[in-house]
C-alpha cells in the first residue's frame, strides 16, 4: 500500500464527479433549448410543449451551475490539512454502510449511462442520416 492519501486530496480527486455531471446536465439543457427550436408556435400542443421543456432547461441550467461550483469548491480543499482520524469510525458499521450505498448507486449510475448511451448513439446515427 502506498502513502496514506489527506482527505483533501480526496475530495479534490473526487470533484471530477460533479463537475462532468454539470457538463452531462448543461448538455442536456442545450438539447432540450435546440429540441424547442423545433416547434410551431402557433400549435397549441407545441406551445404547452416548449413552456414544459423552457422550464426543464432552466433547471438543468441550475443544477448544471450548483455541480460546476461544488466541483469547484471540492477541488479547493486538495491542499487541506488532514485531521485526526477515529479508526473505528472511518471504518465502523455506519461508515461502510454510507459507502456501500455511494458504490452501489454509483454502479447503477454506470449501468444507466451505458444502457443511455446505447439508445442515444442509435439516435444520434438516424439525426445524421436524416440531415
Amino acid at each position: 500500500m502506498g502513502t496514506p492519501q489527506a482527505c483533501g486530496q480526496g475530495l479534490a480527486e473526487h470533484a471530477e464527479l460533479p463537475g462532468k455531471l454539470a457538463v452531462l446536465i448543461e448538455s442536456m439543457a442545450n438539447v432540450l433549448d435546440t429540441h424547442r427550436e423545433a416547434l410551431n408556435p402557433r400549435d397549441a400542443n407545441s406551445r404547452r410543449e416548449d413552456e414544459a421543456y423552457r422550464e426543464l432547461s432552466l433547471t438543468h441550467r441550475k443544477v448544471a451551475g450548483e455541480l460546476r461550483e461544488l466541483a469547484r469548491r471540492m477541488e479547493g480543499y486538495r491542499d487541506l490539512p488532514m485531521g485526526r482520524h477515529d479508526e473505528k469510525v472511518t471504518s465502523g458499521p455506519k461508515a461502510v454502510q454510507a459507502f456501500e450505498k455511494f458504490v452501489t448507486v454509483e454502479g447503477q449510475v454506470a449501468a444507466l449511462l451505458q444502457r443511455r448511451l446505447i439508445g442515444d448513439r442509435a439516435m444520434l446515427d438516424q439525426m445524421r442520416r436524416a440531415g
